[in-house]
């Protein structure tokens, strides 16, 4: 079931009101009698709640037949309250800076309003969504009783960081970018974009067995329809949210919220529920080393690394190959005990 949930006048932590926010969403399955069966599944960088699909099923971890899924919109995904969609004068690029709190405290109120549930079993996350579990597991701990963050940081590095600046660097050098205020899209800027993503978002080995030319189950004749390919990907996006995720990607830092003072330590131990982190070996975005250190500071966490050459495409339901979903199924089978 598809719905959109009304926050109103939706304060950020930045300060700054989002007037009359939307949050939509996607459930499956069915909310049992004590509402203790919920799996909160939310949305990355440029995916909406379609794009979840792929780890939902019968027989899988997230199985409708048992648990009942919300998978809620991230903010700037042009479903929920975005740059694109959102009347002036927070239209375009006048639309507010979102941080990943601001994700987590929409969707609490989608859960706890809408819904009644004061209980999640799980929290699992993709890249973007792994933020938003780890950020789940920190600001309610009494709620959530386990998270599965996968191929995704409590906090972007410096490099990541870095990466994402390059992005928006090619996205607004385009001309038809005009400072946001485009009337068509900025199909140079966007093309760019994609290019440099699709330099990171895998390993070298990938490409070095050509596994792009599989990238999106398609059987691709060279690198220039694997590119066309990939940047379909992102121009079915405005470029105004793309750079509102973006925004969202970059000041993502679990500590910064007034509970924890900047004290990232601080922010991590206080995800007291059970814990399996999980990165791809080859992820050039969020490399295993940083969860190691992120693990090693919570109470209740193990690391479990994914042996891809699929880079951060490990981690993505259908990004990758069969034997990746079914691994990441089988921890969260395991998560789920």
């Amino acid at each position: 079931m598809e719905g959109v949930f009304e926050l109103g006048n939706f304060r950020l932590q930045s300060g700054e009101v989002l007037a009359n926010a939307q949050l939509s969403y996607e459930t499956h399955g069915s909310l049992n009698a004590d509402k203790t069966n919920v799996i909160l599944y939310p949305t990355w960088y440029s995916g909406r709640h379609d794009d979840n699909r792929g780890a939902i099923g019968s027989g899988k971890a997230m199985d409708p037949d048992k648990y009942f899924i919300v998978v809620p919109d991230m903010f700037c995904n042009g479903l929920s309250s975005s740059p694109s969609n959102t009347p002036a004068p927070q239209d375009g690029p006048r639309f507010p800076s979102i941080n990943v709190y601001d994700n987590v405290i929409a969707q609490h109120a989608l859960l706890t309003h809408e819904f009644g549930i004061e209980k999640i079993r799980l929290v699992a996350g993709f890249s973007m969504s792994a933020q938003q579990a780890f950020h789940w597991g920190a600001l309610y701990p009494q709620m959530v009783e386990a998270i599965a963050p996968i191929c995704g940081s409590a906090r972007t590095s410096r490099h990541n960081w870095l990466f994402l600046e390059g992005l928006k660097c090619a996205l607004t050098a385009d001309a038809d970018f005009q400072g946001g205020e485009y009337q068509n899209p900025p199909e140079l800027g966007l093309k760019a974009f994609s290019t440099i993503y699709a330099g990171w978002f895998a390993s070298q080995t990938y490409y070095r067995e050509s596994l792009d030319l599989t990238f999106g189950g398609q059987a691709l004749q060279n690198m220039e329809e694997f590119l066309n390919t990939a940047h379909q990907v992102f121009a079915k996006n405005d470029a105004n949210d793309l750079l509102g995720m973006l925004d969202t990607w970059q000041s993502a830092d679990l500590s910064n919220h007034t509970g924890f003072n900047n004290d990232l330590e601080k922010a991590l131990s206080a995800i007291h529920c059970r814990a399996i982190v999980m990165p791809s070996e080859t992820d050039l975005y969020f490399p295993p080393e940083d969860n190691a250190l992120e693990v090693d500071l919570m109470p209740n966490a193990e690391l479990n690394v994914i042996p891809s050459v699929y880079g951060h495409l490990a981690g993505g339901p259908g990004f990758s190959n069969d034997a990746d979903d079914e691994y990441i199924d089988n921890v969260l089978k395991r998560l789920l005990l």
